[in-house]
């Protein structure tokens, strides 16, 4: 039950009005060997910066197994274009099978740890679309998440890139006749 306090304060920081440091989001979510669907939560903090801390929670409810994993990744992006990011992440965290019988793998436990690497790209506006690959060291399966991600405090006006005092340079003042 305290998993699920610390999972819930998480996703609620964003409504403590960080100014473009924090943003949260939903994704959409398929496992290539369970053939599993599911939704997962998450919330970026520091998402315009060379590395991210992203606490996530994901729930596979469509297919033979259903699990939910609540996680830590690290993103680092390694190519950061003004449209879109491209980053590297390390995932860990906690995984619970809710009918491990179901699973193909012998003596499948209930609980369980997880060590994910992957890849991704996003987008760097205020509503960030993205898509990651991922590949569970553990399990040996790959899954991928399509979502997005909205950044408090962002204001589209000036362009809603990652970061603003380049942006400021750039963006001509528009003076009347």
């Amino acid at each position: 039950m305290k998993k699920a306090y610390i999972i819930l304060a998480l996703l609620f920081i964003p409504l403590l009005g960080f100014n473009q440091n924090i943003g949260a989001g939903g994704s959409l979510l398929y496992n290539v060997q369970s053939e599993s669907f599911g939704a997962g939560a998450r919330v970026s903090i520091l998402p315009d910066s060379k590395v991210s801390f992203v606490p996530q929670f994901s729930y596979f409810f469509i297919g033979p197994v259903n699990e939910w994993t609540a996680g830590l990744s690290i993103e680092m992006k390694f190519n950061r274009r003004k449209h879109v990011n491209y980053y590297i992440l390390a995932h860990g965290g906690y995984n619970r099978w809710l009918n491990p019988e179901r699973s193909a793998m012998n003596d499948a436990n209930p609980s369980n740890v997880n060590l994910e690497g992957g890849i991704g790209i996003a987008g760097t506006r205020c509503l960030r679309p993205f898509l990651e690959y991922r590949y569970n060291v553990k399990f040996q399966e790959t899954h991928f998440n399509l979502g997005f991600l909205y950044i408090f405090g962002c204001k589209q006006n000036t362009g809603g890139y990652r970061n603003r005092s380049r942006m400021k340079s750039r963006v001509k003042c528009f003076k009347p006749y």
